[in-house]
């Protein structure tokens, strides 16, 4: 009787075990294991910590005669491969070990610019080549491969067209550009960032004569506003991930005076607290004026940030300072500075910009502040402080 009964129980428990086991499906469990919990912006921001730029790379083009209305396509370079141009401006090919360096510098964010209308061609479809998409996609998975997040946008191919098209076709453009690009990446994971042009909203465009003339600012704030609603319909439209994924929107000019202006507007978006804004440089000014390390400017980079502060951070909206000064030559200091080295001032302005919470990403280019043939930042002294920062 015991054996009998033994023999039924473990049926019994066979049978039961087998129907939990049947209750998910496979599809079920691949869900359960792409699923997942997008952060709001303020929580990625908190999160992309200190970011460097994989500049002069794959934002490169034959950029000769391009501030000429002639310039009305875009030169092929050498076999018209992807590694063509992105080493057109003295870049090496990428590789996987550069972005490892990157990450045991102590970033956890590199900016991926992309100049999209290389190996395009010019039949008025504006398709992204596929083989170029492709590099960027590599490149991408390179950064994901060591948990860093990539930002990829639109870079200086957003200045191409806004100069060429007038706004109605330069919002028909970008749609067509955001949805390739976003289509191609909807299953990516939240380490991915979309950043909707560079630096030329509200930008310069031909006239008639082929002259380039500037537009008014009620003419910039208008274009800039729809374009990023633009970026964000488009993206959003496309499902997947990109329901979710957290964008940056560019500034006007990426000016902070321009951009913390209220006829900058935030555009409506289906998600919610999804959104950053993107400016550039809050030493600018200083900088060009060579007083780099005075009292003047810590003063005006200070009046920079509060300008951020109550314009973007106190709506909860994060700031993403797309492009930070990463070197300053020795030519651009005060002859009163009171900070008179490089990493000195780098600490400086990156203590004050992620004590508010934004995210500061370096501009670099090659051999300048990160090698990219040893794979290590270059100044030992700038090392410590980009180490000490992210140790924080």
């Amino acid at each position: 009787m015991k054996k009998i009964l033994r023999s039924l129980l473990i049926g019994f428990t066979a049978v039961l075990m087998t129907a939990c086991g049947s209750g998910s499906s496979s599809g079920d469990t691949e869900k359960e294991k792409t699923a997942e919990t997008f952060l709001t912006a303020a929580e990625t921001a908190k999160d992309m910590g200190l970011g460097w730029n994989l500049g002069n790379t794959m934002e490169a083009y034959d950029a000769n005669g391009c501030e000429k209305s002639s310039y009305t396509w875009i030169p092929t370079k050498g076999q018209n491969k992807p590694s063509d141009y992105e080493t057109c401006w003295g870049a090496p090919v990428t590789t996987q070990e550069m972005i490892d360096g990157v990450k045991a510098a102590g970033f956890k964010t590199v900016r991926i610019p992309v100049f999209w209308g290389n190996m395009m061609k010019n039949d008025g479809s504006w398709t992204i080549d596929k083989e170029y998409i492709g590099r960027v996609k590599e490149i991408v998975d390179y950064c994901l491969k060591d948990d860093l997040y990539a930002v990829v946008n639109i870079h200086h191919f957003d200045e191409f067209i806004i100069r060429r098209n007038d706004l109605e076709n330069c919002k028909v453009i970008f749609d067509k550009l955001w949805t390739q690009i976003a289509e191609y990446f909807k299953d990516y994971s939240s380490k991915l960032v979309f950043e909707g042009y560079n630096e030329y909203l509200g930008g310069e465009r031909f006239n008639e004569n082929g002259e380039l003339t500037k537009q008014s600012d009620s003419e910039g704030y208008v274009s800039t506003n729809a374009l990023n609603q633009t970026f964000v319909d488009a993206v959003r439209k496309t499902g997947g991930n990109n329901a979710e994924r957290v964008l940056i929107l560019s500034g006007y000019w990426t000016n902070i005076d321009k951009t913390t202006s209220t006829r900058f507007v935030i555009p409506k978006d289906t998600a919610k607290d999804k959104l950053m804004v993107s400016v550039h440089y809050v030493d600018n000014a200083m900088y060009w004026q060579n007083q780099i390390g005075s009292e003047g400017w810590e003063k005006y980079t200070d009046g920079q940030i509060d300008l951020l502060v109550k314009a973007f951070s106190e709506s909860r909206i994060p700031v993403f300072l797309g492009e930070t000064t990463s070197r300053y030559p020795d030519s651009n200091f005060a002859p009163d500075a009171k900070y008179k080295t490089s990493s000195e001032c780098l600490k400086i302005i990156l203590e004050k910009l992620t004590a508010k919470g934004f995210v500061p990403v370096l501009w670099d280019v090659t051999d300048n502040f990160y090698s990219r043939s040893t794979n290590s930042v270059i100044d030992s002294k700038d090392a410590e402080v980009i180490s000490a920062l992210a140790k924080k």
